[in-house]
Order: structure tokens, then C-alpha cells, then sequence
């Protein structure tokens, strides 16, 4: 094997965006690049390890000889070690032995590595990222499907657990299986986007991907980076956007990764009370440090670059905006103003958010962020942290304190449900039933319902037609949609066998008809985020807990009216105010449908409008609403009345000739009086 030749792609431009946390475009100059240098082909490599004395390159291609092949530092102190290796080729693998000033020892993977070995083995793997993609009516068009007035409707996804072939962890769906198996079942159930928890390699399964090692590859679990291409391309091919979970938050301590990558916090914090999350075990990224803040934002720039994803979640964004989060009081240190605010991390977010939006303007930045943090889907340039949606948590667990309770009690927690259209437009909402809330002993969704198995599936499906007629976009964790029975388990599998029971094809159906009603009905999504789009008819109903709304679209035709009963009490001629004067009412959707296993309580005639004042409005209807159900109503106005049209003549006109002007005289111009005759005048008289 040859020796290292020195050589460098960083140009003193490039090494000064580096070190000025501007270089978003990281990927293009560190981790290993196959090029042909003086004829020879090889790979670059560099890595960055600013408190290394050397760096060498480990390979299966030096029989892993620690000595053989040496790295050269830059010269202007940039920490940035490099050279080219003629002979190394893709496939090949390979670690950095960095030896450090303490005496230290270490053996890391490649922090820019596109492939990685899978798991539990740590080597990286030379690679290039060359594809044909076939997307291009999707990527010219995506910018209509991810704007802020289309539907936006989730299926959040564990690719190890959606589905597997047997028991075996090592029997899950290869990116290519899932390309055909799990494309298809999305189409189908009529979600527009997919979010893909994470996809980025991690060494330990149970942290559900949370916990990276590989930044920059795919997990190798299921298949190659192309593999994975593969995956995206066809979801796009099928009309579906990929939303991919993004964790700048933190990351695990394992030897092999970023965690005291040469000795030194190259990438953490180096005080424990910033560095070093409690909760989670694992290091938390120095947000101050220019060379990290060109790393991140280079990876979240890399996946929409090369993968063509659609949007980023990013995790956990809470812990990184508050110095205090998880800790008690002598835990942390107030910043440099005196407040509880991560000042670093702030400005990281917004330079993150405005360098995604910069380059991709069609892809969507969404905060999972549990406080009451001021703007964070507003604009940086008037303060915000510039997001394009925020998960609204607090919508979340008000929802699912609700319907856990017997319908008895929900009288009481009237305002449980009422409260979030208080602030449902002070930011860019999702509204999320995600992974989060069907483990840890929380139960699945359809468990935390009451009553017996009608009730707790009505009531699914009330809260599932709640979700999407409420403002905001939606996201719904894999298994809600059919009423997974048991709490989700990262190790399994989900259980398609339900399927076969009618109360759990009842939901699925369901929930593949509210997509397509929410994607055919504008009221339902261009008000999303616009207090225009929404109207309380009827909202202090406590005693019957019942709530009717109106939403509304651009189009004052699109708006409907969505009424719900949350007892299983059958509430007959209920009536529903309307500032309308005429036409009918259809209902055009209900959760009681037997199509769905419900009870079949439909108002399936046309409800036409009274004149009797109702909910301060001049007109009404009534409508009978189903047991702990759902309806939703349309207005069709009456049928025009036809406009008269003028009659036809029968006969043409006779054509004038015109006169000549007459002549005047002094008799025309002074007349001699006339005399009225004898009898005449006698007659006149009488």
C-alpha cells in the first residue's frame, strides 16, 4: 500500500467559514473522498482533531497498521489533519488512531462518514453517494405540498418495528422492502408525509435512534445509502413527503464517537452543567464553538442535499434553549445576562433555520419544543427562531387527558378541551400523537380510552377526527391508525394481525377516510395556522360536552360544520346556529359510520335551515349527533331561481321616415284660442 501524500481540498476560504461557524457545506471537503490525484486513484481524507499530536489511518486495507499511514496537520492551526491514500477505494474500511498530548490512546469512526458498518460492529466505510434519481415532478413541486396553506397530514414511522418478518430484531424490512411494503401502505392510507424516526446511524437500538454516532450515514441496518435514496425516491414517485428526525440536541459517550473525540471537548461543552445531559446519559453539543455550529448545520443542509428530504423535526429542542432544563437548582449557571436562556444554543437555531430556508425554501424546519418559548415558528428577522412549524404538546396532553376521562367526568374538564384555540395561533402548530405517548407504561392509545372495547373505540375515533379538524397539521405515531392494542415495542413488531377484527379495520378505515376528507376539503387546511379559519358556534355546552365549530377556508362555500358529542348518550334534534338564511345542511362525515364499527347514528337527509335564532346567530338546524361521535356538516345553498327573459316580438316594427322639420309661422308661434263647442262645453259642465 502506498504512503500518504499530502494534499488538501480546503481552500483559506473554506478554513475560515470553518472556524467562523459559516461553512455549511462541510461534507463536500472532511471524511473520505475517492478522487484521482496525478493519475492515481485513491481517497482524501479529513478529519478534524484540533487537540491531536498525530492522527493515522486505520484500514482493512493496512491490516489495520496504526503506523503505515500517518495524517498531515495544517498548517494554519485549524486542527483539520489530511491526506490522500492512493490504492483505498469505496467499500473499503476504516477509523482514525488519534493519539493525544495527555498520552491518550483512541480509536474513532469517521465524525463525516457516509456508511458505517452495522451495528454493533463501529468501522467507517469509504463510499460515494451517486444516484439517478427519478423525483423530479415531486422536487419542482414539493414547495405546493410542503407550503403552510397545503394539507399536512403525518405518519411517523419506526423503520425497524413497522413491520418485520419474523420475531428476529435482524428479520426487519430492508429499505428496499420498505419501498414497497410501506410507500404503498402510506398511499393508501392517504397521509401526505412520512417522518422517519431516526435514520442516522447509532450504535444502540433501544435509544430508538437517538443517540448518533454517524452524523452523515444512513443506518446500515437496512441496506446502503442508496438504499435509502431508494426509499425517499419512491416515496416522492408516490406524491409523499419525507420528514426525517434530526438530532442536534445530543449525542452518546460511546469510544468510537464524537465524545471526546482527541482527547479534548472538541464537540461537547467542557463544563458538565452545559456539556452533559442528566436525563439522557450522553454529551450535549457546545453550541459556542464555530467549528460545531459549521458541523451541525453542514449535516441538516447534507440530508436535504443528497437524500431529498422534505423537512427536518429536530429533537428536543426545549433542553437545548434552557440552561435549567431537567436540573435543580446548583445545577446549572445562569448566562451571561443573568437569565435561564441558552444564548448560544438560540442564535444556533436561528442560524440553523435561516441557513436551511436560504438554500431549501420548499422543506419544512419542525420544533418538537414543550414550553412556552416566545416565536419559535416566527421569522428570525423579527425575533423568532425561525422554524416553520412547532409540535403543539400542550394540545397533546389536554387531548389525551380528556378522552381518558369516563364521559361522566368530562363535564367538569369542559375547558380540558376548549383551551387550546386560546393560543392555537400564536405559532405554526402540529398537533402530535407521536411514539412518545404509547410507551414507558403510558399504554396505546385505544387503552388509555374508557369504557368497554365500543366505547374505547368510538372514542379513538372520536379523538383521531378531533385531531384533524382541529387547526394546525397533523402527525400520527405508526399503529394509532388502526388501534394497535399493546404499547409500542421498538423490538417487535406492529400487530397487523388486529387487522383481522372488525373494530380495528373500522379504525383504519377511518382514518384513511379522514385523510381523504382533509385533503379534499380547503376549510380543513388553509386556515390551519390563521385565526380567520376557525369559529366557536357552540362552545360552554358543558353539560352535554358538546362542542361545534365552523372551519373555514379561503372560499366562503368551503366552510363546515363540525359538531362533537363526547358521551355515549345519543343527543336527538340538537340545534346548531347559522348566519345563513337558506339552503340545507348534509352531513358529510361520521365517525359512528358502520363502515367504521359504529353504531350507524347518521343524519342521512339533507337538514334544511329554520329561521329560530340559535347561538346568537339568526338561523339554525338541527341534527342528531352520534354517541361519542363525530359529524360533520356542509351547506348547500338553494338552487338559483332562473331569470326571466324578455319576450319575443312577433312582428318587426314598421321603419320610420323621417320628417322634414316643420316650418314656423306668427299663427304656429301665437295659436288663436280654440272654442270649445255648445254642447260640449254644456256637457263638460255638468
Amino acid at each position: 500500500m502506498s504512503q500518504v501524500i499530502a494534499h488538501s481540498l480546503f481552500t483559506d476560504f473554506d478554513i475560515a467559514l470553518f472556524q467562523s461557524g459559516k461553512h455549511f457545506r462541510l461534507y463536500e471537503k472532511m471524511g473520505a473522498h475517492p478522487i484521482t490525484l496525478n493519475d492515481q486513484e485513491g481517497v482524501y481524507f479529513a478529519v478534524w482533531a484540533p487537540a491531536a499530536s498525530q492522527v493515522n489511518l486505520l484500514g482493512d486495507f493496512n491490516q489495520w497498521n496504526d503506523h503505515q499511514h500517518p495524517l498531515f496537520p495544517r498548517w494554519d492551526n485549524s486542527g483539520i489533519w489530511e491526506g490522500f491514500v492512493p490504492g483505498v477505494k469505496k467499500g473499503d474500511l476504516y477509523k482514525y488512531k488519534i493519539y493525544t498530548y495527555k498520552g491518550q490512546v483512541l480509536e474513532k469512526a469517521d465524525p463525516y462518514a457516509l456508511y458505517a458498518e452495522k451495528p454493533p460492529l463501529t468501522a467507517s466505510v469509504v463510499w460515494e453517494l451517486g444516484y439517478t434519481w427519478n423525483d423530479q415532478n415531486w422536487m419542482t413541486t414539493r414547495h405546493k405540498h410542503n407550503a403552510l396553506g397545503a394539507p399536512y397530514s403525518v405518519y411517523e414511522v419506526h423503520l425497524a418495528s413497522w413491520k418485520r418478518k419474523t420475531k428476529e430484531e435482524s428479520s426487519s424490512l430492508s429499505y428496499r422492502e420498505l419501498a414497497d411494503e410501506l410507500v404503498a401502505y402510506v398511499k393508501e392510507m392517504g397521509f401526505t408525509h412520512v417522518e422517519l424516526m431516526p435514520v442516522m446511524e447509532h450504535p444502540y437500538s433501544p435509544s430508538w435512534g437517538y443517540q448518533i454516532t454517524g452524523f452523515f450515514a444512513p443506518t446500515s441496518r437496512f441496506g446502503t445509502p442508496q438504499d435509502f435514496m431508494y426509499l425517499v425516491d419512491t416515496f416522492h414517485q408516490n406524491g409523499i413527503g419525507v420528514i426525517l428526525d434530526w438530532v442536534p440536541s445530543h449525542f452518546p459517550s460511546d469510544g468510537h464517537g464524537l465524545g471526546h473525540f482527541d482527547g479534548s471537548n472538541a464537540y461537547e461543552h467542557p463544563n458538565p452543567q452545559l456539556g452533559y445531559h442528566p436525563d439522557w446519559e450522553s454529551l450535549i453539543f457546545n453550541y459556542g464553538r464555530n467549528e460545531v455550529r459549521s458541523f451541525l448545520i453542514s449535516n441538516a443542509l447534507f440530508w436535504l442535499q443528497y437524500y431529498h428530504a422534505d423537512g427536518l423535526r429536530i429533537d428536543a429542542v426545549a433542553s437545548m434553549l434552557y440552561l435549567d432544563y431537567s436540573r435543580k437548582e446548583g445545577q446549572w449557571q445562569p448566562n451571561h445576562k443573568g437569565g435561564r436562556e441558552n444564548l448560544d444554543a438560540i442564535q444556533f437555531l436561528k442560524d440553523l433555520n435561516e441557513a436551511v430556508y436560504g438554500n431549501y425554501p420548499d422543506v419544512q424546519t419542525i420544533a418538537e419544543e414543550s414550553t412556552a418559548f416566545p416565536l419559535v415558528s416566527r421569522p428570525t428577522y423579527i425575533g423568532g427562531l425561525g422554524f416553520g412549524m412547532k409540535w403543539m404538546m400542550g394540545w397533546m396532553h389536554d387531548t389525551l387527558k380528556y378522552f381518558g376521562l369516563d364521559p361522566f367526568f368530562r363535564r367538569f374538564n369542559h375547558n380540558t378541551i376548549t383551551f387550546s384555540i386560546m393560543y392555537a395561533f400564536t405559532e405554526n402548530y402540529m398537533l402530535p400523537f407521536s411514539h412518545d405517548e404509547v410507551v414507558h407504561g403510558k399504554g396505546s392509545l385505544v387503552r388509555r380510552m374508557p369504557g368497554d372495547e365500543w366505547q374505547r373505540f368510538a372514542n379513538l375515533r372520536l379523538m383521531l377526527a378531533y385531531m384533524f379538524t382541529h387547526p394546525g397539521a397533523k402527525l400520527l405515531f405508526m399503529g394509532g391508525e388502526f388501534g394497535q392494542y399493546n404499547e409500542w415495542n421498538f423490538g417487535g413488531s406492529l400487530d397487523w394481525n388486529l387487522l383481522q377484527y372488525d373494530p380495528h379495520k373500522g379504525v383504519q378505515k377511518m382514518v384513511a377516510a379522514l385523510n381523504q376528507l382533509y385533503r379534499s376539503q380547503p376549510a380543513l387546511y388553509e386556515g390551519n395556522f390563521d385565526a380567520t379559519g376557525f369559529e366557536w358556534i357552540e362552545v360552554g355546552d358543558y353539560q352535554n360536552s358538546t362542542l361545534v365549530f365552523v372551519r373555514k377556508g379561503h372560499n366562503a362555500d368551503d366552510a363546515l360544520v363540525i359538531a362533537l358529542n363526547c358521551t355515549p348518550v345519543v343527543r336527538h334534534d340538537y340545534r346548531i346556529g347559522a348566519n345563513l338564511q337558506e339552503g340545507t345542511f348534509t352531513e358529510i362525515f361520521n365517525t359512528d359510520n358502520p363502515d367504521f364499527w359504529g353504531s350507524g347514528v347518521l343524519n342521512t337527509q339533507p337538514i334544511p335551515l329554520t329561521d329560530t335564532p340559535w347561538n346568537y346567530r339568526t338561523h339554525s338546524f338541527t341534527a342528531t349527533l352520534p354517541p361519542l361521535g363525530m359529524a360533520i356538516f356542509k351547506h348547500t345553498p338553494p338552487p338559483a331561481k332562473p331569470k326571466r327573459k324578455p319576450a319575443k316580438k312577433t312582428t318587426k316594427p314598421a321603419a320610420i321616415t323621417p320628417q322634414p322639420a316643420p316650418v314656423l309661422t306668427a299663427e304656429a308661434t301665437n295659436p288663436a284660442p280654440v272654442k270649445t263647442p255648445k254642447k260640449t262645453k254644456q256637457k263638460a259642465e255638468n
